[in-house]
């Protein structure tokens, strides 16, 4: 069945963006910008490519607030909505995979967001991002991290997954994400019962190396009646090690690991954090353990974020190692080289791979 589908977004400075933007949504019905005050020429590229565009200033900044208001410019004909950033581009296929998906009693739809790549092109970071909807139904909400829920105050779902459309995020490196902190910061006081907002902020001040204010935060997201969501629970677990690494607490920072793998053994990201974390401690068994587990998971979570990290070189990388440091060669050979292929680049992990091929006889 065709749809008529409108791309929306919300803009400022992105100039550089708009034809590559305006490029991959060329096969939407409708493209609509809200410009919140461009002092480039980016409200005039988007006008020469035939997008809707209006300006307005939000004050005080809210990115719901502005996505809200963006929402406005979608047509009244619109059956769906997408959602994307002036610095993301949506990868060929993307009509067709959501029309074929879509269905006549959807609300909400999600799709893969890819934030970054290995070095063998294949995704690092990437999550499923509901950012789909149909006008008219749902609203976003939180002043960062903002989500979509329904008009009449229940929690947006996403009831339709379209497997085969995908954004990927290209971002000005340049730009500042110095606005979050205090946005969550706002979050977290306008909705002090939210795990969500409490989560969030958490992991911001992990970011900042804050890391007294980080385990404040994420142990109170952990002990709120709200945090119900487990794989969120398991992040802030991992966030937790991060954080008591940071403070040099090593054991510390061990425990929360395997805490974090027991709350959700079935993601790669927890196995990792534990082999990271004994590698820290120079403990070989448990960093094989832990990585061995890492590695046989090969498929990624659909309902949370899946780090560069964990599905990279560094889970091949340290078991090399610890298969080195244990005395067996040909398994440290085999990781060093699946680790290699993840990250052509890395002249480290090129150089331990020929000591484990010289060690290995081969």
């Amino acid at each position: 069945m065709s749809y008529k589908i409108c791309v929306y977004a919300i803009a400022k400075n992105e100039a550089a963006f708009v034809d590559r933007f305006c490029d991959s949504a060329a096969a939407a019905d409708y493209i609509a910008v809200l410009d919140t005050g461009s002092t480039d020429d980016t409200v005039a590229k988007l006008e020469a490519r035939g997008a809707i565009v209006q300006q307005k200033i939000i004050e005080p900044w809210r990115f719901d607030e502005a996505r809200n208001r963006s929402m406005e410019l979608i047509p009244d004909d619109t059956d769906i909505c997408v959602c994307v950033d002036l610095d993301e581009i949506l990868l060929p296929g993307w009509r067709e995979a959501l029309e074929k998906a879509w269905t006549d009693t959807a609300e909400t739809g999600r799709f893969t967001n890819i934030r970054s790549r290995n070095g063998d092109g294949t995704p690092g970071t990437a999550f499923f991002h509901t950012k789909l909807h149909r006008p008219g139904v749902v609203r976003w909400k939180y002043p960062v991290h903002e989500v979509l829920v329904r008009v009449d105050g229940r929690p947006g779902g996403a009831d339709v997954t379209v497997a085969d459309m995908a954004v990927e995020h290209l971002p000005d490196k340049t730009k500042s994400r110095g606005q979050y902190l205090p946005l969550l910061e706002i979050a977290a006081e306008e909705n002090p019962e939210d795990a969500r907002c409490a989560h969030y902020l958490g992991r911001e001040y992990m970011y900042y190396g804050r890391w007294d204010d980080a385990i404040r935060e994420l142990t109170r997201h952990l002990e709120l009646p709200t945090a119900t969501w487990r794989e969120e629970r398991a992040a802030s677990k991992r966030y937790l090690c991060r954080c008591y690494a940071g403070k040099g607490d090593k054991t510390e920072a061990m425990r929360w690991a395997t805490r974090a793998v027991c709350e959700q053994p079935a993601l790669r990201e927890d196995w990792y954090e534990a082999e990271k974390a004994a590698y820290e401690l120079r403990d070989w068994s448990g960093v094989r353990y832990y990585g061995e587990h890492a590695a046989a998971i090969t498929t990624r979570s659909t309902v949370c974020i899946n780090e560069q990290e964990a599905w990279g070189a560094g889970v091949h990388d340290l078991l090399a190692l610890a298969y080195w440091n244990q005395g067996e060669m040909a398994k440290a050979l085999e990781s060093g080289e699946k680790a290699a292929a993840l990250a052509p680049e890395d002249e480290r992990i090129r150089r331990n791979l020929e000591f484990y091929r010289k060690g290995a006889g081969a």
